[in-house]
């Protein structure tokens, strides 16, 4: 199975939209699954109008810990309230108490702690399902529950969905979240290609540079996308130099158009929605596959 990760660096820059005309297109000359790496604001499933309540086998996740104190062994010695660097314990009559969304489960007052009052246990800080879109695919996805931390394990396991669900497809498209952090991380290594998607502002040109950085770590193959490029032409001519400059394939230059809100409004791929799209979309997937199987 080869894999393409799709990612931006930032939030906003029709990423998703981009993915879910891919995979129709991709989906047509190969097997394919997606898996929405984006467990912090996972929607990808919108985009192929998917409602929550008909993905299979939602399941719980459990990715992180927390501290639990035995009151009955504690002896208020309040080591652990000093040793907690993310101050997620407080004194309640006497006695430390984990707060809500505060603990990271690092571990650091279950070692300190005399009296082995403290402890940690699992917690069901995520829930992971899968689904197949109308056009045939499936998608596996994730969520991770606000206030918890753990989301670069939570994509892992949502990699690990995709290939159960479908071990013979011929390709994985992965959405990656925005930035690059854990979880993009987490998205980006492994992978046989990686979909660059940017916008022709300056932050957007900003976090090309930071999502590339991590690309180019890892030692993949690579394109470009700058999408809506004609609102900042002068901006969008430096990336395509930049592209140039950094051997990075530039895949195309799609133009605002109010057609791919509609579309997400409509929930259906922008290729669905306006057929004159698909041209560029198809033009996109084979360049893409020439270099992926190359």
């Amino acid at each position: 199975m080869k894999s393409i990760v799709v990612l931006s660096g930032k939030g906003g820059v029709g990423k998703s939209s981009i993915i879910a005309s891919l995979a129709l297109i991709l989906s047509k000359s190969h097997s394919l699954v997606c898996a929405d790496c984006d467990v912090d604001t996972s929607n990808l499933s919108l985009l192929f109008n998917i409602p929550e309540e008909k993905y299979n086998e939602w399941k719980y996740l459990s990715t992180n810990q927390i501290a639990v104190v035995d009151k009955n062994k504690c002896i208020n010695c309040n080591k652990c309230v000093k040793a907690c660097y993310f101050d997620a314990l407080k004194l309640s009559d006497g006695y430390p108490m984990v707060k809500e969304f505060g603990c990271e489960g690092c571990g650091a007052c279950e070692l300190v702690c005399p009296t082995k009052a403290i402890s940690l246990k699992d917690i069901n800080n995520a829930k992971i399902g899968f689904s197949k879109t109308k056009y045939g695919f499936l998608i596996a996805s994730a969520q991770l529950m606000p206030g918890f931390s753990g989301s670069g394990k939570v994509v892992y396991e949502v990699r690990k969905k995709a290939k159960e669900i479908s071990p013979n497809s011929e390709i994985m498209l992965i959405d990656a979240s925005a930035g690059i952090g854990c979880p993009v991380i987490a998205s980006v290594t492994g992978n046989d290609y990686a979909l660059l998607v940017t916008e022709p502002t300056p932050s957007g040109f900003s976090d090309l540079k930071r999502a590339l950085s991590v690309v180019d770590h890892f030692g993949m193959k690579k394109g470009l996308i700058i999408n809506k490029y004609d609102i900042n032409l002068k901006l969008s001519e430096r990336i395509s130099s930049f592209a140039k400059e950094n051997n990075i394939s530039l895949l195309a230059k799609i133009p605002f158009d109010k057609e791919f809100v509609k579309a997400m409004t409509a929930m259906v791929p922008v290729i669905d929605f306006n057929e004159g799209y698909r041209p560029m979309f198809n033009d996109i997937a084979g360049k893409i596959i020439s270099t992926l199987f190359e």
